[in-house]
Order: C-alpha cells, then sequence, then structure tokens
C-alpha cells in the first residue's frame, strides 16, 4: 500500500473509531466504546506508518539528488 493510502485509511478510521467511542458513551455501551477507541488506535497507527513512508520516500530522493550533485561535481574537476 503507498504512503498516501495508509495515511488517508488509517485517518478514515480514526474518525469512524471516534464515532463508536461517541456513540457508545451516549447509549451507555462500554463494548461499543471500546472497539471505537481500539479502532482509533490502529488507525492513528497505519496514519502514523504512511507518514513515516513519505518521509522516508522524501529522504531517499533528497540523498539521490545530493549524490547526483557530487558526481557532477566530481567529473568538472
Amino acid at each position: 500500500m503507498t504512503a498516501y493510502k495508509d495515511q488517508i485509511q488509517g485517518r478514515m478510521k480514526e474518525v469512524q473509531g471516534k464515532i463508536k467511542e461517541v456513540a457508545g458513551k451516549l447509549v451507555g455501551n462500554r463494548e461499543l466504546q471500546a472497539k471505537g477507541m481500539a479502532q482509533k488506535i490502529r488507525g492513528k497507527a497505519q496514519a502514523k506508518f504512511g507518514d513515516v513512508k513519505q518521509q522516508l520516500k522524501t529522504m531517499k530522493k533528497k540523498v539521490a539528488k545530493k549524490k547526483a550533485t557530487k558526481k557532477k561535481a566530481a567529473k568538472k574537476k
């Protein structure tokens, strides 16, 4: 899965979990509330995983660009 998809799906799960959590509180259903909290946590983890994947991808591009610049500078000498 791409970083973008992980970020989007994770944040959607966070929202769905929050809705379940609040609904569980309103109706007094502790099981629904707990399921919502768990889903929210899983969503946060998935979104954070997507964020990290995106950061690694960006860093990889920067490193490749830096290497290319160094190679050009070495050829000029």
